[in-house]
Parts: C-alpha cells; structure tokens; sequence
C-alpha cells in the first residue's frame, strides 16, 4: 500500500522536473513486484498450514489486514491510469472501467462478510480499538479516488455511472470508518495509548478523511465535463458547476480533520520514540500520509496556490525518505528474525494457542495411556 500511495503521489507533483515520472513509475514497477512476491508467499503460507487461513481471517488483529490486499489491487489500477493509460489506446479506458465495477462488486462482498464475522464470531474490546479495524472498509475510500481519477480519461456515458458510483463508495467508506474512529476515539480518551512500537499505527486514522477530502475535490473538477446540463430535471444552473463548488468546499472540510489525526499520531510518536522498536506498523507512516498530502495537492490546484504546492513537494520528499528508512528497518527486522518470523507477529497468539492444545491431547493421552497400564 505504501509503494502504491508514493507512486500515485509522485505521479501528481505539482512542481515537476524531468525524471519525475520515470521516478513514479519506477516505484509503479517496484509496487507490483512487491504485491506479486508478497501475494505468492501469503499463498504459500495459506496452502502449507491447513486451517491457516481460516484462522487468520477469524483473528482480533490479524484479520483487519485482509482489506490491505484490495487497496493494494485499488492502487495498482490507479497507477495504470496515472502512468500507462496516457501512452494507450481507446481499449484500456474501457478495461479500467471494467475493472473499476468488477473492483467494487468484489469488495462489497468482502466488507459485509468480514465485518459479519467480526461482529459475529469476535468480541474485541474498546480499550484495545486501533484504526486498524477500518481496513475492512479502506478499499471505498481508494474507489471514490480511483473513480474521480478514472474519470480524466473516460467518455461522458461511461463517465457519469462512475461518478454517481465514486461519491456513494465514498460514502459507504466513510461512514463506516467514521463509526470505528469514534470508537477508537472512545478508546483513547477512556484508556492509555497504544504501546510504543504500534503508535505509528495510529496514522491509518488519517486516511479516511484524507481520501474523501481527494475524491470530493477530484470529482468536484471533473463534474463539468460529467455531469449533463439538464442532469436530475435542473435546467436553471449549471449542475456540474454547482457540484465543483460542492465538492471543493467539502474537501477543503474534511482535509484538516485528516490533519489533525496525522498531527495527533506524530506527537504520540515522537514522545515514545525511545521505547519503540520496528514493527509492520512502521509502514502507516507512508500510505496514509501519502493520501494526506494527494489531497493538498487537489486543493493546491484548485486555489492555484503556489504556496500550497511548496508544502506539497516538501512533504512529498519526506515521505520518500520515510519509506526508505521504513524499507531498510523492515529488511534489517527480518534478519534478524524480529519480523514475519514464527511467534514475532500477529500471529502469536495462535501459536501459543496451538502449543497449548497441543499440551493438552499430550496430557490427555498420557492419562489414557496410564489408565490403560492400570
């Protein structure tokens, strides 16, 4: 996710220079190798261990991370926009709109079931909530900037179902993010913060209202071109007009809330920063960030403040440095063995879990092997 995110951000810059989009699509490249090998080696995982998957979908924390799979699949058709669909012909704009519809049947299915075995088969309690429970529903968050993106290049007949489809994708992601953010807000007013090394997963609490504050503003810029003049009966005023005003204000709205959640995340961060060590967590300091400083760069545009776009590339070249210093820490964990090792992550309690029924049939059969014996 956050290889995706810094290419699509890169893609966008508003102050460019020669190399940049050789630069994003290097990151393009890296972004499907990584999600190829990645995909691959969870396969692997899934078809060695029996009841593996079952188990991972059913777990209080490892279960949330089913959602990243589909917006890293969100991002990828993004970035083919971004950076193949420019160099193409008439045949992968109407590709990507099938995959946007076929992208969004898939992950409706998957937000309702999931949340079903969530609020079913688990009771989490409040004073553990991270925002790590909205994952479910994060791929509507990426449609609603996938569609408004899709929409530079689509024809008007396809154009308008995508548009009307972006804003209630949009919607659906979030609502329902909005809920599991007053629950996690619930949880840190009435308990402690996260431990140190998990606080830098409070930055995915940034990205609902960073990628609705991108879509509305994303799609309040195409909405003229989209939207038809006598669009719900309305022949008084412009309609696509009125919705470009609508929709900047509300982007405009959301993107300080993003703000706050980022701000909020890095104080806790830097006041626990010699406590904390690597963990996968590391990686919220991109992706969701990435969406934050995406959206500026929508408003930057629209107000055409160069100030704004200053802000903009200078975040931009922090969160490359950042996702390098996440890539290194990240490889350097693994060999060391304190990441995606046995025991070393979410996984644990499973394997305590299974170590501990295992002990108890050794038990049992050392009874019946006993009684047999007397």
């Amino acid at each position: 996710m956050s290889t995706g995110a810094l290419a699509t951000l890169l893609g966008q810059q508003p102050f460019s220079f020669t190399g940049l989009k050789t630069i994003g699509k290097v990151f393009f490249i890296l972004d499907i190798c990584l999600f190829l090998i990645f995909s691959a080696c969870i396969t692997y995982r899934f078809a060695t261990n029996p009841g593996s998957l079952k188990r991972s979908l059913h777990h209080p924390h490892e279960s949330f991370f089913f959602g990243s799979f589909f917006v890293s699949i969100g991002l990828i058709i993004y970035c083919i926009q971004q950076y193949a669909s420019p160099a193409s012909g008439p045949w992968l704009v109407k590709t990507l709109e099938i995959l946007f519809w076929t992208f969004a049947g898939t992950v409706t299915f998957v937000a309702v079931f999931q949340y079903h075995v969530i609020f079913d088969r688990e009771q989490l309690p409040v004073t553990e909530a991270m925002p790590a429970w909205i994952l479910p529903v994060y791929p509507f968050l990426i449609l609603g900037v996938l569609g408004s993106t899709l929409l530079k290049s689509q024809p008007t007949d396809a154009g308008l179902p995508i548009f009307i489809g972006s804003i209630a994708f949009s919607g659906l992601g979030w609502t329902v993010a909005f809920f599991m953010l007053c629950i996690y807000v619930t949880r840190l007013v009435n308990s402690e913060l996260p431990e140190a090394s998990k606080r830098p997963g409070m930055y995915v609490a940034v990205g609902p209202a960073a990628y609705t504050s991108n879509t509305f503003v994303a799609l309040g810029m195409q909405a003229p071109r989209h939207i038809p003049k006598d669009f719900l009966g309305i022949t008084s005023i412009a309609v696509g007009d009125m919705f470009k005003v609508i929709g900047v204000a509300t982007g405009i709205f959301m993107w300080l809330i993003a703000f706050w959640f980022s701000a909020l995340a890095t104080v806790s961060v830097l006041v626990s920063a010699r406590e904390s060590h690597f963990t996968l967590n590391y990686w919220a300091y991109v992706f969701p960030n990435a969406g934050l400083v995406i959206a500026l760069v929508q408003i930057a545009n629209v107000l055409s403040s160069d100030g704004m776009k200053g802000v903009c590339s200078g975040a931009t070249v922090v969160l490359v440095v950042l996702w390098f210093f996440v890539a290194i820490m990240n490889i350097r964990a693994v060999v060391k063995g304190q990441v995606l090792w046995p025991g070393m992550d979410e996984d644990k309690e499973d394997i305590e879990g299974n170590q501990h029924e295992s002990d108890e049939e050794q038990n049992e059969l050392a009874i019946q092997a006993n009684g047999c014996g007397a």
